[in-house]
Formats: C-alpha cells, sequence, structure tokens
C-alpha cells in the first residue's frame, strides 16, 4: 500500500502526470477540464505545486516512494467564513483514487488524514465538498465516512445542467469551534 504524505513544490512534475489522470478517468469529478489541464506550461504547473503547499491549505498524496507515480490525492482549503465569528470551516477538493487502488482502503486512509490535518494544521471544524449529482460512487463514499447532504447546491461549472451537491463532516463539535473563536478574540 502506498504511503501517505504532503505535496512538495518540487513534486510539480508528479502532480501534473496525476492531475492529467484523474480528469481523463472521473471528468465529472473535477470543475477543471482536460484540455485545460493540458494547455497549462511547466512554471504554471510549479506555481500550482506550490499554492497547493501553501499555509491555508493541505495537500495529501499517497505514493511509493520519492519521484514514484502518486496513487492518491486529495487536498483540504480553507473555507473563509461571511461571519468571522463562525468557526473555520474545511473544503474537501482534488480528490482521487487511482482505479487500481479502489476498494482497497486507501481513500478511507487519505480522508481520515485529511479531515485529522483539516483540525491539527488548518483549525477546521467541519469539512466541506461538492459532488456532482450523478457522482453516486461518491455519494455513498463520503455518507459512510459520515459526510451529510446540506442540501445547498449550485449548478455545476462544466455542465450547468446538472448540480453540486454539497455534503458536510462535523470535525468537532461546534460549541467547541465557537468556543476557540470566542478564545481567540479576547486577548
Amino acid at each position: 500500500m502506498p504511503s501517505i504524505r504532503r505535496l512538495r513544490p518540487e513534486d510539480w512534475p508528479l502532480l501534473k502526470a496525476v492531475r492529467l489522470e484523474m480528469l481523463a478517468d472521473t471528468p465529472m469529478a473535477y470543475v477543471e477540464s482536460l484540455q485545460a489541464a493540458r494547455r497549462q506550461t511547466d512554471t504554471q504547473w510549479l506555481e500550482r505545486a506550490s499554492a497547493m503547499s501553501a499555509e491555508d491549505s493541505v495537500t495529501l498524496v499517497a505514493d511509493e516512494g520519492p519521484g514514484s507515480r502518486i496513487r492518491a490525492l486529495m487536498r483540504v482549503v480553507v473555507k473563509h467564513p461571511q461571519d468571522p465569528g463562525r468557526p473555520l470551516q474545511g473544503m474537501l477538493i482534488s480528490v482521487y483514487v487511482a482505479p487500481e487502488f479502489r476498494g482497497l482502503g486507501l481513500a478511507d486512509q487519505m480522508l481520515a488524514h485529511a479531515c485529522q490535518a483539516a483540525v491539527a494544521d488548518l483549525g477546521a471544524w467541519s469539512l466541506e465538498l461538492g459532488v456532482h449529482q450523478d457522482n453516486q460512487r461518491a455519494m455513498t463514499f463520503y455518507k459512510r465516512h459520515g459526510f451529510q447532504l446540506t442540501g445547498e447546491s449550485k449548478p455545476y461549472p462544466l455542465d450547468p445542467s446538472k448540480q453540486e451537491l454539497f455534503m458536510e463532516k462535523q470535525l468537532a463539535p461546534a460549541d467547541a469551534g465557537a468556543a476557540a473563536v470566542d478564545a481567540a478574540g479576547t486577548d
């Protein structure tokens, strides 16, 4: 089984390869098209890998060692709330597991690490994600891990005739998040 680590800026060639793979494999799971990704320059891929390694983001990859193909990818970014009094919310994006590793527990491990990093590294108290309305496999997976449909949706960017449905998982008690926000404001 591949080991899980954080993406580094110097991993940009591996990021490029896995991103092109994921867009070809499951295009309805991402808001970027394969054609748009193919037009990116190497400099843009380096910038992307650097941004995905930034302070307000945790990008996890699973591979079999330095320089080896990325077998899974999962990113958590801070979703800045409109109300600064609300606890921070994370957004799960760019989720992918290579077909040969599906059903083997790697996605479960990646999600556990992502939830832990969302709380410990980003201070998020909940985690949200958007799922294409036709992606039942993803909805079933996330429901099994405690995510619930929020009732919110928006037109899917690459096909506005379809909806992106939002799911959320509470990572820590809401009152704990509010207490942390209150404590931070009383310095």
